[in-house]
């Protein structure tokens, strides 16, 4: 069997911004009340031209160069998105025609805010099995498109965009120093309705404080575990990229997983939550800055809709 490892990663937001302030006339809202309850300031907003693929292309392009890839180098493409409003083709499928490539398997995933870590697994699993040699796994939702903007508790939440990873295949000997670890990941199935996206047209909706809740009591624990399945101390980590869904809960949970050395994104300040983007996106921000280096080993951990997770330490490209 082959081993694994991300070789490139890139990300994408649409050029528009809005701020706290900018919400303050829309909501009866402030930019106090929301930086002190989830720390978000700005986020960025996709237009109604705009649709998802075209922001998961853009990030898979940005990817692709940096890993000095061509399209059809890539044979399996994974988009981890809840806010693809179209049933087929697949989000997948309309990147892969968007960047030209020529016969690459196409999935979508939803597993919501946890939607990139699983499909970053599932590509990881492909690879070490043999079923692919270089997969494009994508997060990219378009959550201003499900927002309730009459609703300021969830409207203030929410951004546009994407991220993407390259995974290609490597000697299996090396995958554990350069590779993507084991995933450790699963769900609570009776907690499932705490976090919606439903209804004709689909709106997002969420239980906050059972959300918190879990998140800063049950999450640390499994974090943890993901850390053991690699063989790495949470003190050992260099970065903790969690889903960016509120700095309330990103920064307790970082806390509590005990990685006292690591860089701890808080992407969620600028971008907002971005669903199965925000994961990618963080990362790809933090490689893109030189925050972290080459062969630096990160916790990447997604949790949230269906009140799913999954986590995995990968090295950094």
């Amino acid at each position: 069997m082959n081993g694994s490892r991300i070789a490139a990663v890139g990300h994408y937001q649409p050029a528009k911004v809005l701020t706290n302030e900018d919400l303050a006339g829309l909501v009866d809202t402030s930019d106090e009340w929301i930086r002190s309850r989830v720390g978000i300031r700005t986020r960025h907003i996709a237009g109604p031209d705009e649709p998802v693929d075209e922001l998961a292309a853009h990030a898979a392009a940005k990817a692709l160069a940096a890993a000095g890839l061509a399209a059809s180098d890539i044979d399996l493409v994974l988009v981890a998105t809840s806010t693809a409003i179209d049933r087929s083709p697949n989000m997948a499928a309309r990147v892969a025609n968007r960047l030209g490539m020529p016969s690459p398997a196409t999935m979508d995933l939803n597993v919501v805010c946890a939607g990139f870590t699983h499909a970053l697994a599932t590509a990881d699993h492909a690879v070490r099995a043999g079923g692919s040699a270089r997969a494009l796994v994508i997060g990219a939702d378009k959550m201003s498109e499900v927002a309730d903007w009459t609703d300021r508790t969830t409207c203030v939440l929410v951004g546009d965009g994407a991220g993407a990873a390259v995974v290609e295949a490597c000697p299996a000997d090396t995958a554990g120093p350069v590779g993507i670890g084991p995933v450790l990941w699963g769900s609570v199935p009776e907690m499932g309705n705490a976090v919606r996206i439903e209804g004709t047209p689909p709106r997002f909706a969420q239980e906050g404080q059972s959300v918190y809740r879990w998140a800063t009591t049950q999450l640390p624990r499994i974090a943890r575990q993901a850390c053991e399945r690699a063989g790495v101390a949470p003190e050992e980590l260099a970065a903790v990229v969690l889903h960016q869904a509120n700095l309330r809960i990103i920064e307790p949970l970082a806390a509590k997983i005990g990685a006292v050395n690591a860089v701890v994104a808080r992407d969620v300040v600028e971008s907002g939550n971005t669903s199965a983007a925000s994961i990618p996106l963080a990362f790809s921000k933090l490689v893109e800055r030189g925050e972290i280096s080459t062969g630096d080993p990160v916790l990447l951990f997604g949790f949230g809709g269906n009140l799913s997770y999954a986590g995995q330490v990968v090295r950094c490209p």
